[in-house]
């Protein structure tokens, strides 16, 4: 099986009314949310997919660096929702979810969300979602959502030493490669199945959802922020997307911007 994405044919049996209608491919790009995000500057409908081979300047959160070597799955999807900023900055718990039902009904694994934008197996950071937009004030022009999942590389052999206790992939879980043709067609139908609900009844069904799959609720944890460093009982996430704790004094924070970890025993 190659470890590689195959583009013949990429949208045979895909089955979804428009994600995925138009796909760009390229072996090599600094970024693929960057070349969305080009793209819809130009005007790219909603549900144009660009993806690549791997990413020479691939980006996580508050701009750290996501490795993207060859046999990954790379990919952004262009978004145009009717949404307010506020309300856009919540398809990540989307994305999110959509990769952990897949990766569970795909593969067996016992895959969690994790606040804000990761996709754990194992406890080890499998899949990394970075939800970008364009907005005049209050309008968002488009969102661009972007979607790494480790899938055919031993991380052993790939990743800097400092990520292979933090991180995992798909070969590595499994002893095996995948067909990542059916991976990515399996991912952007339950996008777009998760996508429309989320458009038709809101947050709510999305988050309870996604709270099912979180394994660090109800769990001491550790949240680094590019301020401070919190430690507590993660009690909840709420509509807002912010992350409830319980402070070890008793107090009770809402944090929206960091990083979790789970507190060693």
């Amino acid at each position: 099986m190659s470890a590689k994405l195959k583009i013949d044919g990429l949208q045979d049996g895909l089955h979804t009314n428009r994600f995925g209608r138009s796909i760009l491919f390229s072996r090599e790009v600094e970024s693929t949310n960057e070349w969305a995000k080009e793209m819809a500057m130009y005007g790219a409908c909603e549900g144009t997919v660009v993806i690549a081979g791997t990413q020479t300047g691939g980006r996580g959160r508050i701009g750290r660096e996501w490795v993207s070597p060859t046999g990954g799955l790379w990919f952004s999807l262009i978004l145009r929702p009717k949404l307010r900023p506020t309300e856009a900055v919540k398809l990540t718990f989307v994305a999110g979810l959509a990769v952990a039902k897949v990766l569970r009904e795909m593969f067996g694994l016992k895959a969690e969300t994790k606040w804000p934008n990761d996709v754990l197996v194992n406890g080890r950071k499998i899949c990394g979602i970075l939800t970008e937009m364009n907005t005049i004030g209050e309008t968002v022009n488009f969102v661009v959502v972007g979607v790494g999942v480790n899938a055919n590389f031993d991380l052993e052999k790939v990743f800097p030493e400092q990520l292979r206790k933090v991180a995992t992939s798909l070969e590595n879980e499994l002893g095996r490669k995948v067909r990542l043709e059916e991976l990515f067609r399996n991912l952007l139908e339950r996008l777009e199945n998760l996508y429309g609900l989320f458009a038709k009844e809101g947050f709510n069904s999305i988050l309870e959802e996604w709270k099912n799959y979180a394994g660090f609720l109800g769990r001491q944890v550790e949240v680094t922020s590019p301020t401070e460093k919190l430690s507590g009982l993660a009690l909840d996430v709420d509509y807002e997307g912010a992350l409830v704790l319980r402070l070890g004094d008793g107090t009770i924070r809402r944090v929206f911007v960091g990083d979790v970890s789970l507190r060693a025993k």
